[in-house]
Formats: structure tokens, sequence, C-alpha cells
């Protein structure tokens, strides 16, 4: 099975020299700033933060050091309060995270820090009922009351009700959730504030919060872990985790009564109808649509509008920009969503005003 690259991720590219060309050629979503690798030698880039995209921040990084001379990324997944924690305090050159950066925390900054929507992917219930074949179908009044406490068996009448032949064990459910502060948890913890009054009031929406009931992991891959190991266990994990350790995961029931499976389409669909705010920070859980997935979110990279270091500056946002063209084809593969491309025009914009210094980074047009 193909390991998830979880902790670190490094890879440098090597071989051309400044005058190889462009970056990498445009694919017809916007033109392409040229490469301006510096001659002083490599450019060292790290990041950090949320685990949510780490599958496909891997492969991006991966196909970056093919196409672009004398750049090497280091991202270490590390967890969204991790990531923020980091660029705040300007330990890395790009931070990254699935939850929006409120307001106290972007004060707390020495800079103006911008958001950059990436992708866009599914939180899942993943469980492990090694007796049930048949892909269970959760409402959310059931989501709810499972993380509430309020569900404690498999065979409850809720559970059963929602899932007509479908032969449940009487098993105690045990709960999974993530212990350190994480993009996803907040993810889910708003989906659940959006859909159940009782969370809202008694628990919160964060990336950190006191669940009621259940076991804590770090990270995507820890809370993937305890599933896998413990039978009768459900928990919260981006699709990629679910899939990777075989875990079977539930049809939610969205906003407009539909059982929906997360998938590119349906993720995008849970896009489709919200409108993108100017700085880009925006939630899409348990959005309209018969289609659409309801635990959803997009994740961000962050960065400063105007940085310390052009060289570093003037890598990092390259790389962006190369991640929301010729990256998002790499999205679906990995059951992530492309970003909107009306999105991606603004992003350009937003990119094309990153300064370091005071300096563009790139160029105007």
């Amino acid at each position: 099975m193909r390991k998830l690259l979880l902790v670190a991720f490094l890879v440098a590219a090597c071989g051309k020299s400044k005058d190889s060309g462009p970056v990498n050629k445009d694919n017809g979503s916007g033109s392409q700033p040229a490469s301006d690798t510096p001659k002083t030698g490599a450019v060292d880039l790290t990041g950090a933060g949320a685990t949510f995209p780490a599958p496909l921040y891997a492969k991006w990084i991966a196909e970056y050091a093919k196409a672009t001379p004398g750049v090497a990324i280091n991202y270490q997944s590390i967890g969204s309060g991790g990531g923020i924690k980091q660029i705040t305090e300007k330990t890395v050159d790009f931070g990254a995270s699935d939850a929006p950066m409120k307001d106290e925390e972007l004060a707390k900054a020495p800079g103006t820090l911008v958001h950059f929507p990436t992708t866009l992917g599914a939180v899942v219930l993943a469980y492990n009922l090694p007796d049930v074949k048949d892909q269970l179908k959760l409402t959310p009044d059931i989501v709810a009351g499972i993380f509430l406490g309020d569900i404690k068996t498999w065979n409850d009448k809720k559970i059963a009700d929602a899932n007509p032949g479908v032969k449940l064990p009487g098993d105690a459910i045990s709960v999974a959730y993530r212990s350190d502060g994480s993009g996803t948890t907040a993810v889910f913890t708003s989906y659940l504030s959006a859909i159940s009054p009782a969370w809202k009031d008694k628990v919160g929406a964060g990336k950190s919060v006191s669940f009621p009931v259940g076991s804590g992991g770090k990270g995507n891959e820890g809370v993937a872990g305890l599933i896998k190991t413990t039978p009768g266990t459900i928990g919260y994990v981006e699709i990629a985790y679910a899939k990777q350790t075989n875990q079977p995961f539930a049809l939610i029931a969205n906003k407009a009564g539909k059982f929906v499976a997360p998938s590119p389409d349906s993720i995008s669909a849970a896009a489709a109808g919200v409108t993108m705010p100017d700085d880009f920070r925006v939630s899409i859980v348990n959005a309209e649509g018969d289609g659409a997935y309801p635990i959803a979110s997009f994740t961000y990279l962050l960065v400063y509008q105007d940085m310390d270091d052009p060289v570093k500056g003037k890598a990092v946002a390259q790389f962006i920009w190369w991640a929301l063209h010729d990256g998002q084809k790499f999205c679906a593969p990995l059951d992530y969503a492309p970003v909107p491309d009306a999105v991606i025009k603004r992003e350009e914009a937003k990119l094309r005003s990153l300064t370091a210094k005071g300096q563009p980074l790139l160029p105007a047009s």
C-alpha cells in the first residue's frame, strides 16, 4: 500500500539553469509568470500546517521539483493550528490551514496575512464494522447524536431506521477525534454547529474543542489509525486517509435531505452556491443543493502580503501560481476538487499584489 507522507515532504529540483525558461507552460488558466531562479543557488522553502491536504501537497511538491530548477520545498503536516502558529511567528515561509484564520488570530501576526484557497476536500465519517458490508447512511441527527454521546450503540433505532435491511451489531460505539489543533476539526465542528443546536450550545466549533466522548489521535493519520485498529469505532478524517487505510465511510444526508457520497463533483457542488468574499475566508459546510456533500471545505496556504526575503518571496509566489494552474489537474485523482476558475482568477490578482520589502514579486500582467 502506498504510504501517505505525513511528517515531512522534502524534494529538490536540480539540473536546469535560469536560462531554461519559464517555471512551467501555461495550461490555459492564466499566463504564467516567468521563472527567475536566483543565480546565487537553490532556494529552500519551508511550510507547515494542515494534514487535510497533505497527500495532495506531497504530489505537488514532487511534480514541482521536476518542473522547477533550484527550488526545494519542505512541508511538515503538523495540523492547521501548528501552521497558523508557525506562520504567525515567521518560522516558516508559508503556513497551511483548512480553517480560515479568525480576526483575532490575524491581529496577532506581525504583518498582513493573505489566504490562498488551493483545493477543496471532504471530511468523511469512517468506521470499523467488519460484519457490515453495506455502506452506512447517516443523517445529521445521527451524526450529532453519536458525537454528543447520546447514541451509544450501533443498532440504535435512529441508525437502524436510516439503514433498513442492514444487520447492525449491538456493539458500543467508540468515537475517535483529533487531539491536536486541527482545521479538519474546525470543519467538522462547524458542520455539527450548523446542524445541531445542542452541539453548538454545549461544544461549539473550533480547531480544538472538548469532545463529550471518545479518544483523540494526532493528525488525520492518528484518527485513521484509531479507526483501523479498534472495531466499533467511528471518526472524522479527510477522505484520502480513509481510502489509504481501506476503511468504509458513510453517506451523509445533506441539507436537501439527499444521501451523498464525497467525491470531487459533490465537493464542487458544495462550493457552487457560496459567494466568495474578497479575503477568501469562507465556510461551505451544510451547503444548499441536491448534489452537495455537506462536510466540505476549502483549504488554504497562508503567506504575508509583504515578505521579508525577496528571493524566497518570489519562489513562494511562483509555487502558489503553479499550484493554482498546473497543479489543479492532480486534485481529482486524489479525491480533492479543483478550485473554481472564477476564484483562481481572483487569486491571480492577489498573487500579483504580493511584495517583498515593498517590491512586486510577480509581473503585473
